[in-house]
């Protein structure tokens, strides 16, 4: 049986990424993003570069993939699965608030929506990301 990276052994894969959350109480929104590629809807993360933190990894990723410009917050549960590609992948989060920028569709991604928690968790197509949303509450 293979180790798993909770196990003690480094992922395959490092990936940092980002909740993205404006507005507060019944007015709080998620940002998501839908990727073409996969025809998915996710929360916006991306691979660790060479010399980069988890965090820097996270802020640019979210802000290659959205426009925006952020600031973490809490960090939250480290998600660990196997990639389509059969790949170990770990990934690092952090609730993020939005400071500026605007949204530019691109091929990696071609559209973002806020929304409601509730709407967030129907929409999204991983576990993994559902579980993150549900931990904000």
């Amino acid at each position: 049986m293979s180790r798993g990276p909770s196990e003690g052994r480094r992922a395959d894969v490092r990936a940092a990424g980002g909740v993205v959350v404006r507005g507060e109480g019944a007015a709080r929104e998620l940002l998501l993003v839908h990727r073409p590629r996969y025809d998915d809807w996710s929360l916006p993360k991306g691979k660790l570069e060479a010399g980069e933190s988890w965090q820097q990894s996270a802020l640019r990723e979210v802000e290659e993939e959205t426009g925006l410009r952020c600031e973490l917050g809490r960090e939250l549960e480290t998600a660990r699965y196997v990639d389509h590609k059969g790949r170990e992948k770990e990934v690092r989060w952090w609730v993020m608030q939005p400071l500026e920028g605007d949204f530019v569709p691109g091929d990696e991604v071609d559209e973002v929506r806020w929304l409601g928690s509730r709407e967030a968790i129907e929409l999204l197509d991983y576990d993994h990301d559902r579980d993150l949303v549900r931990s904000l509450r």
